[in-house]
């Protein structure tokens, strides 16, 4: 039977059958061997075969149908495993908050240049925005300049106050959406705000780190009354790029991609070569200097920035 995975709690799956039924499956047992290099081979949003037990009461997934797309990451330890985080997205959202936590300019560069290599539209939501000072709703104002700029759509929302909340329903409707974000940055509460019937848990900010506590333990497709799904994800602490080679990596970088082909050298790193045009407009800041600075820090694979 083909099937939709709805939610993955790294050994199990639940999966939506053609017949209408949800179905806790698990892996075939050679399927781990197939070449698949991430911690999970089968993610929310895919598609898969299964087949059902003689019990009824599990099924044993034993095929994977190609993925559309999907949004991948590297945890940022020891052992670098990746993980896809949602496949065969039509568009991916990042909430981001600028306290409690802050959601730096690095992680949100690491997002788009993901979401940019695998041909996902991506969307900035500013959430808290209750919370912001005058200070740091200028602060919020110069974020968006820089985002809005390069052709991405960003929203301010307050989750809480239920501020624009009608404006992201119409983001998401008919459309599946992975919601993604650091720890604490109110996805929960947000998605609650936009299905009250879920109630999903939500935690307080970790006084002694300013870090967010972990909410969601496992992605899980949550369907939208209006239409469409959101992939709903734990809270991401680091993003590391994953299987972006370097001479690629200008391309996922809108402002470099207008640029590069003028450059004086066809293999232009954009570092320190003369005639770069790059670095040029990084100069005369027509690029912004902290989207150099994160294309740098991907170029020499600093994963513990941003």
């Amino acid at each position: 039977m083909r099937g939709l995975v709805r939610k993955s709690t790294g050994s199990w799956y639940q999966v939506m059958g053609e017949d209408g039924k949800v179905y806790d499956c698990r892996i075939k047992g050679k399927f781990r061997t197939k070449g698949i290099k991430t911690t999970n081979p089968i993610a929310v949003g895919d598609w898969v075969g299964f087949d059902v037990e003689p019990d009824q009461e599990s099924a044993v997934i034993h095929t994977l149908e190609p993925r559309r797309n999907y949004i991948i990451r590297k945890s940022v330890n020891l052992s670098k495993q990746t993980q896809i985080i949602g496949a065969n997205l039509d568009q991916a959202i990042l909430v981001v908050t600028l306290a409690s936590p802050p959601t730096s300019l690095g992680f949100i560069d690491r997002f788009l240049v993901t979401a940019e290599a695998y041909d996902i539209p991506a969307i900035l939501i500013f959430n808290k925005l209750d919370l912001f000072s005058d200070e740091g709703l200028e602060v919020l104002q110069d974020y968006k300049a820089i985002y809005t700029a390069l052709g991405y759509a960003c929203y301010e929302v307050s989750a809480r106050l239920g501020t624009n909340i009608d404006t992201l329903k119409n983001l998401l409707k008919d459309k599946v959406t992975l919601v993604s974000g650091h720890s604490g940055v109110g996805k929960s509460t947000l998605i609650n705000s936009i299905v009250p019937d879920l109630d999903l848990r939500t935690g307080d900010i970790s006084g002694w780190s300013d870090k967010g506590k972990h909410t969601t333990t496992f992605a899980e497709m949550i369907d939208l009354p209006f239409g469409g799904q959101l992939i709903d994800t734990p809270g991401i602490r680091e993003l590391g790029i994953v299987d972006i080679e370097k001479q690629e990596l200008s391309h996922f970088f809108p402002e470099m991609r207008l640029l590069m082909n003028k450059c004086r050298f066809n293999n232009c790193r954009h570092i320190n070569e003369p005639g770069c045009v790059v670095l040029e407009a990084v100069e005369n800041g027509e690029i912004e200097p902290s989207r150099y600075d994160s294309y740098l820090s991907m170029y020499n694979n600093d994963d513990n920035r941003g």
